[in-house]
């Protein structure tokens, strides 16, 4: 069925009040202290009339490294960004969480949710990075849960005894493009489709019992 077709339901009660949205974030490093922010993702999850989980809309932007920040080329070289390349349309960290933020929490709002809950694959990695940067630019209206996640990597071991991205998209017979990995947007919307299948699966399990 495709998104214009599907009837809007908000997730109100679902999930205990949280409205899930996917990241994902490509880095210079592994440190959310002192390692640049290069790109953020955000997928932003719907449910249908029927009660399934399906990928609405994806918001992205490039982010500048923030001054002094530090850039590992083991880090660059996997995932292909220049930093400083002139053609890169990028934001400053005070002004690209504001793009992500803002949809995200009009998402929360016309869902009837208290907050967002960040979806990541190893998702303590993506909310430290995004926590990091709005302590640094002292943004503290952050919609998304300052602690709590939903990670598929769990999920994967779950479903398909699996916990890499790509191997976990394959046991679910989602497309994948190596080519495509490790770029924010094509990594978030896997994500996205992996959690959706999970949790379409359960759903469908528990009405079936």
């Amino acid at each position: 069925m495709s998104e214009e077709a599907q009837e809007f339901i908000p997730f109100a009660n679902h999930l205990r009040g949280f409205c899930p949205v996917v990241i994902d974030v490509e880095t210079g490093g592994f440190n959310s202290e002192t390692d640049a922010l290069l790109e953020i993702a955000a997928v932003l999850i719907s449910m249908n009339q029927d009660g399934d989980l399906y990928r609405k809309e994806t918001i992205s932007t490039h982010v500048k490294p923030f001054e002094g920040s530090n850039l590992e080329q083991a880090s660059l070289e996997i995932n292909g960004i220049d930093p400083f390349h002139p053609l890169r349309i990028a934001l400053d960290e005070k002004q690209a969480l504001p793009e992500i933020f803002k949809p995200v929490r009009k998402h929360v709002k016309d869902n009837k949710c208290t907050r967002a809950i960040l979806v990541g694959h190893n998702a303590f990695f993506d909310l430290g990075f995004l926590n990091a940067a709005a302590a640094r630019n002292n943004i503290k209206n952050s919609p998304f849960h300052p602690f709590s996640c939903l990670d598929t990597v769990t999920l994967g071991a779950l479903a398909y005894g699996q916990t890499v991205l790509s191997r976990i998209a394959e046991a679910a017979e989602i497309e994948w493009d190596n080519n495509n990995a490790h770029s924010a947007i094509y990594d978030a919307e896997k994500t996205a489709d992996v959690f959706c299948k999970v949790m379409n699966l359960w759903k469908a399990r528990k009405v079936s019992e």
